[in-house]
């Protein structure tokens, strides 16, 4: 049973609860707010007195930008609430009832004791999860609601049956949105959780249709992680990769805001090795060809092309001696060092090392000793280098790429596709070969937890590459079948976690709809029997009456017009605003009749009007989106799905015009 205050006058069943309850609450925000404002003043103490504390320069160094980070995240800027929610727990076998407030930061009085518990601390569990059916030792589930930092409202659960929606957290969901994307802390469900608790050591692959929260679960089992394994992620911490400079620009302020700033957030062609120009753009048959997992193969045939076999021996001189590896040792060696699979420069280290070896040897048997690092100095000899250099010569990305390109390893490709391959001016399609490249000379580093979004819409190379950086760790694979728009999505899952490496991962799938309401959702799903017949179309908590309207209107002079007319009445409404279309041109129109309108670019939404092109439109969120010509996205490649990710994007509002018919499975 819930109980709200204050509101209207309430049923028997729902009775009005003194606004003693909220007066005492707003009393413990203030003491925690006056709590924060203390830690951060001894952390300021300590940042100042840090100089005498290191033994060294780099520890003082080190010392001080722990301290600066930690002043930082103990800011308290006046809006953000400090804690959303409270539990009060059955008593223990003492009579003693615990209460927990539950906020984004742990906050702790002057006695050590906790007045604001982490979100992601064990105890703040049961906030999520409890229910009638597994109560989890909770007897009270409160939540809070704000406005402006101000605590305005209140709102119980005593998980005794008959729950019905929370008012509170479908405003939080409604709550008019500006600028970059919000967590979610506080509106978390419980099959999210789950998600967002999941075992480091586990992958999970997350399929949710739009609004479900994928995105949110992914950002949030991040930042949980970071917490609960800060130790173990302190030295490379968390990975994001993203699909355009656009998505990582909405999403980048959500860790910061959970006090996360340890996460590197990059695209997949980030991946590729730095100072890489793209020239061109390559043609579809092209592209389709060069993201495909033969390449793997193809790059790595065409490494080892780059062997010599052995024909003359290695000879080296001491004093008047002379001692030689003859060429069928040298190959002996060979074979050994290439049985190892190591990359090509530690292959050429190895052998440095190997060929070395067996002169001492040869010395050792003569009864001429060497000391210990003897094997490590001829390694490095000018000699053995460049006995190395004629046998496994040293190699860049770019030079294995060309090579392989203008002459692909027989056995790989079939007849006429090594016709479409082009190498240099690089191309986008090219990126991800050439960081296979570089992880076949050389092994890249790893994090210890990658979260990689949409990734419905990355070749099978590029999840190659993606997999790569979480070789020794785990990840979370974010997407919708449904909205994959590129000629190389994946059918199924499982085909993503082959690529990526993790084919144990296990796959979780979202089906409830929280950010886009019912009547818009309801008709998106149309379109599920067409682009994609296995995936479950997923169903709204929310219905919002009026959140979705469709006008027919006289060419492009009317689209223009009318939207202009939607865009004013929708800012009146505050709020974020979305105009998206196919073409670019429709798009600038627009902007010339919308003050205050501006192009989406790659820093993502920044104006209150923001013009969208459909192609950049995944992964965002607006309150309101006036989509302009159905049919012209639906033309595009891939324009079904293409026309799903567009009639998805609306929080509270969604109009659709067109001047000409609508797609059939929308009439």
């Amino acid at each position: 049973m819930r109980q709200t205050a204050p509101g209207p006058p309430r049923t028997p069943e729902h009775p009005v609860v003194t606004d003693d309850v909220l007066a005492a609450e707003r009393a413990h925000l203030a003491r925690a707010r006056a709590d924060l404002a203390r830690m951060r003043a001894r952390t300021r103490d300590l940042l100042d007195a840090q100089s005498a504390w290191g033994n060294d320069a780099l520890t003082t160094r080190a010392l001080e930008v722990s301290l600066a980070r930690r002043h930082e995240q103990l800011l308290d800027d006046g809006v953000t609430p400090l804690f959303f929610g409270r539990l009060d727990v059955d008593p223990d076998a003492d009579g003693r009832e615990d209460v927990f407030h539950v906020g984004r930061r742990h906050v702790s009085g002057g006695d050590g004791e906790p007045v604001v518990v982490d979100w992601r601390a064990p105890v703040a569990g049961p906030y999520y999860r409890a229910s009638a059916a597994d109560r989890q030792g909770v007897a009270l589930r409160r939540r809070f609601g704000f406005l402006d930092g101000a605590l305005t409202a209140y709102e119980d659960d005593r998980l005794t049956g008959g729950e019905t929606t929370s008012a509170l957290l479908v405003a939080e969901i409604e709550r008019p949105r500006e600028g970059p994307m919000r967590d979610i802390v506080a509106t978390v469900q419980p099959e999210q959780d789950v998600l967002v608790r999941a075992p480091l050591e586990q992958t999970v692959c997350v399929q949710g249709a739009p609004g479900t929260g994928k995105t949110a679960v992914g950002l949030h089992r991040a930042a949980y992680l970071l917490y609960a394994h800060r130790e173990r992620l302190a030295r490379t911490g968390v990975l994001v990769v993203g699909p355009d400079r656009a998505f990582l620009s909405y999403v980048q302020e959500v860790l910061p805001a959970l006090g996360e700033v340890r996460v590197t957030q990059v695209t997949a062609d980030d991946l590729a090795p730095p100072r890489t120009r793209v020239r061109r753009e390559a043609t579809p048959e092209e592209a389709a060809l060069k993201g495909d997992a033969r390449m793997a193969r193809l790059l790595e045939r065409a490494l080892w092309r780059h062997a010599v076999r052995a024909s003359a021996p290695l000879v080296h001189a001491a004093g008047t001696r002379r001692w030689r590896v003859q060429p069928e040792d040298v190959r002996s060696l060979e074979r050994q060092v290439r049985g190892r699979g190591l990359a090509w420069d530690a292959s050429r280290a190895a052998l440095a090392g190997a060929l070395a070896s067996a002169v001492v040897r040869q010395m050792d048997d003569a009864g001429l000793g060497a000391d210990d690092r003897a094997v490590e100095r001829l390694a490095r000899s000018r000699h053995v280098r460049a006995h190395v250099d004629a046998l496994w010569p040293p190699l860049t990305p770019a030079r294995l790429v060309t090579a392989a390109l203008a002459d692909p390893p027989a056995g790989v490709l079939e007849p006429g596709e090594a016709a479409l391959l082009r190498a240099a001016p690089w191309s986008r399609a090219d990126l991800p070969l050439l960081d296979e490249a570089a992880a076949l000379l050389e092994r890249p580093a790893a994090w210890a937890h990658v979260v990689v979004d949409e990734a419905q819409d990355l070749t099978a190379m590029q999840l190659r590459a993606v997999g790569r950086r979480c070789a020794t760790g785990s990840a979370t694979v974010l997407g919708d079948l449904a909205q994959g728009t590129t000629a190389s999505a994946p059918g199924d899952w499982a085909q993503v976690l082959q690529h990526l490496g993790k084919p144990d991962g296990r796959v979780d799938v979202l089906t409830t709809g929280y950010r886009v309401p019912r009547e818009v959702l309801d008709v998106a799903n149309r379109l599920l029997p067409l682009i994609a017949p296995g995936v479950s179309p997923a169903r709204s908590l929310r219905s919002v009456p009026g959140s979705l309207a469709v006008h027919r209107v006289d060419g492009e002079d009317g689209l223009v017009a009318a939207a202009a007319r939607e865009v004013a009445a929708a800012r009146e409404g505050g709020g974020s605003v979305a105009v998206v279309a196919a073409s670019d041109a429709l798009l600038a129109r627009v902007g010339a009749a919308v003050p205050g309108a501006a192009p989406l670019g790659e820093g993502g939404p920044t104006a209150r009007v923001s013009l969208v092109p459909a192609r950049l439109a995944k992964g965002l969120e607006f309150d309101a989106v006036v989509l302009l010509e159905p049919a012209a996205v639906a033309r595009a490649p891939l324009g079904l799905r293409l026309l799903y990710v567009a009639l998805t994007r609306a929080v509270s509002r969604l109009v659709v015009l067109h001047a000409e018919d609508l797609p059939a499975a929308l009439a």
